[in-house]
């Protein structure tokens, strides 16, 4: 019979190695269970925050809506009418602005020490070859502080000449923006844009200001420190508008872009963000506001949906401290946001809505087009809205104030941007275009 010989040392080793091998397990199992724990809180977070915007006492019945009368667009403040784009563009217009920076948006900064532009990175044969990748790195300095804004750029190789721009404010993970194409999300559908003539670009907002109510500052605004100690001072939504206008300044230089056709579009706050933006900077040559809502497309007099105190309670950071004066008082507003929507004429504005999403009240989104037809009036623009809101999925595209309200949720959707497509195609080679 062979003789077994036992190695103690050996077998203390093993024991050794299971028992460490086992407690390894056991820390990753525990790492494991504490990442899904703090998943499902993260999870449990938002939709308490999605709770607490939606009140149970949110008005989603017309017959509940009240009498309101809206602020005219076309009389000054010492109550003169305006009959002609000359005395709007002169004496209303200017007025109309500043009463959105003071009790809204914020001031918008207009100067800084300097800009740089650098490319770090670059694809000529991007998407198989139908599209020129450009990364670029926007730096903006002021007050001895930068602010980095990272832009995403595709630009068909089919087209000759300069391209012209969709130019996305995104609000939601930068993944969405891939440049890489490896995710390839509907909220930014760039092959289909490139496939339809048009450069697509994209920044995300944190860059600007971070969407979040305790380091919004560490942005732009860190730029124009002056601004967080005024009452009307710029804050997050003011940032992106302000950081649109910067990646406007970087297009302008650009020999690959059409700098007269940039459409600046965004969707939900991306989509107020928008609209300030190309009330602000005239260089915008169409406005695309996608499912905005309160403070953005809608009526605020309306107090249908979502309302001014909701959002400044959930969102504190987005509007500047005046606003807050204007919770459960919409009536003593003096502008309402058809007032925003004409800031933009002549130039043609696109607002959207989605069926599922009456947070966003498309009634009051279309009424606000609507009021500002007699401003678009003034350059002898004829709006081709109806006078009662389309049906669902019947886009008002040949117009220069143009509708939809598609079947779905609150979202960007290719369907929204083939709308878009449209809408730039017929005011780029219309009289009515830019």
């Amino acid at each position: 019979m062979p003789r077994v010989l036992f190695n103690s040392k050996k077998i203390t080793t093993l024991l050794y190695v299971k028992t460490r091998l086992h407690d390894v397990y056991l820390v990753q199992q525990k790492k494991s269970i504490m990442k899904s724990i703090l998943s499902l809180f993260l999870l449990f977070s938002i939709a308490l925050q999605l709770h607490a915007q939606r009140p149970a006492s949110t008005n989603y019945d017309e017959s509940k809506v009240p009498k309101y009368i809206l602020p005219p667009a076309l009389k000054t403040s010492t109550g003169k009418k305006v009959t002609s784009a000359k005395s709007w563009e002169k004496a209303r217009r200017p007025e109309i602005l500043n009463l959105f920076a003071e009790n809204i948006y914020g001031q918008m900064p207009l100067k800084y020490d300097r800009i740089t532009y650098s490319l770090i990175n670059e694809d000529k044969k991007s998407m198989s070859g139908k599209a020129h990748l450009k990364e670029v790195l926007i730096e903006v300095f002021n007050q001895n502080k930068s602010v980095k804004i990272n832009l995403t750029l595709f630009i068909p190789n089919h087209k000759t000449g300069p391209a012209p721009v969709f130019l996305l404010i995104n609000n939601r993970p930068k993944e969405n923006t891939d440049p890489s194409r490896t995710v390839i999300s509907e909220f930014w559908p760039a092959e289909v844009l490139i496939e339809g003539g048009y450069a697509i670009a994209a920044f995300q907002v944190n860059d600007l200001a971070p969407d979040n109510k305790l380091s919004f500052m560490n942005g732009a605004l860190q730029l124009y420190p002056e601004q967080l100690n005024a009452d009307n001072g710029m804050r997050a939504i003011g940032a992106w508008a302000w950081g649109a206008s910067r990646v406007m300044d970087y297009f302008e230089t650009d020999p690959q872009l059409d700098k007269k056709r940039v459409a600046i579009t965004g969707h939900s706050r991306g989509g107020k963000a928008s609209l300030w933006a190309a009330a602000n900077d005239q260089r915008f040559a169409l406005c695309i506001s996608n499912c905005s809502g309160n403070s953005g497309a809608a009526l605020s007099r309306r107090q249908f949906g979502e309302r001014i105190k909701v959002i400044n309670t959930s969102f504190p950071h987005w509007f500047n401290t005046n606003y807050k004066k204007y919770n459960e008082r919409e009536d003593q507003l003096p502008v309402d946001q058809h007032m925003l929507i004409s800031l933009i004429a002549p130039r043609p504005v696109y607002a959207t809505n989605a069926s599922e999403d009456l947070w966003a009240d498309p009634k009051g989104t279309y009424l606000s087009l609507k009021n500002a037809e007699e401003v678009y009036g003034l350059y002898g623009l004829k709006s081709a809205l109806p006078e009662v809101q389309p049906e669902l999925n019947i886009p008002i595209i040949e117009s220069p104030m143009a509708y939809h309200n598609r079947e779905g949720k609150h979202d960007l959707t290719v369907y929204d941007w083939k709308q878009f497509i449209r809408f730039a195609d017929y005011h780029y080679t219309n009289k009515e275009g830019r």
